[in-house]
């Protein structure tokens, strides 16, 4: 049995293919909805040799069924956000510290030490609902810091711009974690010059202001913040990892989490590095629900194995912690 301490300790490419084949067949065999798929698929579990052979789950599973792997009780259940009417992601979780393990390993190898860090939290339209697990990880990130400063901010923007302007000027290393649109808010109100301060972007208009590219996008914050680069970070409801970029939207993944990018019209073959396809996320920590979801996200990968999120495929609803629509 493949435990959480294997996943996290993965150093090379070759100890990712073993992990990654052992727990597909842990998943084909221990998740009903996952081996239910992989038989329509017509794939025969002792056949797959490589992870190209492996089946891919669309994301949209998690709208309609329970996707787990074992028969512990559930600890917590993650929920997407969605407008009025849409049915959201479930990701029913039945070991929440194995999301607390990969979020903190993950921060940390692209970050450092969290106590380093004032952390300040601009995620309105998360706040305002239950089930978010991009709330769950910033909380404990917040407490994790160790600093009274760190908090959370709804819309009292005043507060906030006096907050983040003092910290800057004190020397203070601070990350801002945002929603897009609540960002754009703050910018429109002040215009900063910060030189110790981190901006991070989750991704996401929820419905609060027209799409931007990318490109727009981050020129428009890095003139009102006063940076030179925005973070993005990389997540979804249902994943238990997160790749992040510390500038020009360029992905990074920690060692238990790759990318494959799957051809838009046969989801079946994969595309050579630097052309757009959908991308298929591997997130071995997923082990308790389905580690192989093929998402509705648009990218390409780079040969030095980072990514670039370029859109959505046409017809799917906007959710969850994606990046930004062409």
């Amino acid at each position: 049995m493949i435990t959480a301490t294997d996943i996290f300790a993965i150093s090379s490419q070759k100890q990712f293919e073993k992990i990654a084949l052992k727990v597909f067949r842990y998943q084909h065999e221990n998740n009903l909805v996952y081996r239910e798929f992989c038989d329509l698929m017509k794939v025969e579990p002792q056949k797959v040799k490589a992870l190209q052979q492996i089946p891919f789950l669309p994301i949209q599973f998690f709208k309609s069924h329970a996707v787990v792997s074992n028969t512990n009780p559930v600890q917590n259940t993650f929920t997407s956000s969605g407008t009025t009417g849409t049915i959201t992601s479930k990701h029913l979780v039945t070991d929440t510290s194995i999301y607390e393990e990969s979020y903190r390993l993950g921060f940390s190898q692209f970050y450092g030490n969290i106590e380093d860090y004032v952390v300040l939290a601009l995620l309105p339209s998360y706040l305002e609902r239950e089930g978010s697990s991009l709330i769950y990880m910033v909380e404990d990130l917040i407490a994790l810091s160790n600093h009274d400063e760190s908090g959370f901010y709804l819309h009292n923007h005043d507060e906030l711009i006096k907050k983040l302007t003092a910290l800057d000027q004190s020397g203070q290393n601070v990350i801002l974690i945002g929603v897009t649109f609540a960002l754009l808010d703050l910018i429109e109100k002040h215009q900063f010059q910060l030189q110790n301060t981190i901006i991070m972007e989750t991704g996401g208009m929820k419905g609060r202001r027209k799409e931007m590219i990318r490109e727009e996008l981050h020129q428009q914050l890095c003139r009102g913040f006063g940076v030179t680069a925005i973070h993005s970070e990389y997540g979804m409801t249902e994943l238990l990892s997160q790749a992040y970029s510390l500038g020009e939207g360029v992905f990074e993944c920690p060692a238990w989490i790759q990318i494959l990018i799957r051809d838009t019209e046969d989801a079946l073959t994969y595309i050579p590095q630097g052309k757009t396809g959908g991308i298929n996320v591997i997130d071995l920590a997923n082990i308790n629900s389905c580690s192989f979801i093929a998402t509705q996200d648009l990218g390409k990968k780079n040969p030095n194995n980072s990514f670039e999120v370029l859109g959505r495929f046409d017809n799917s609803d906007i959710r969850g912690c994606n990046l930004m629509v062409l």
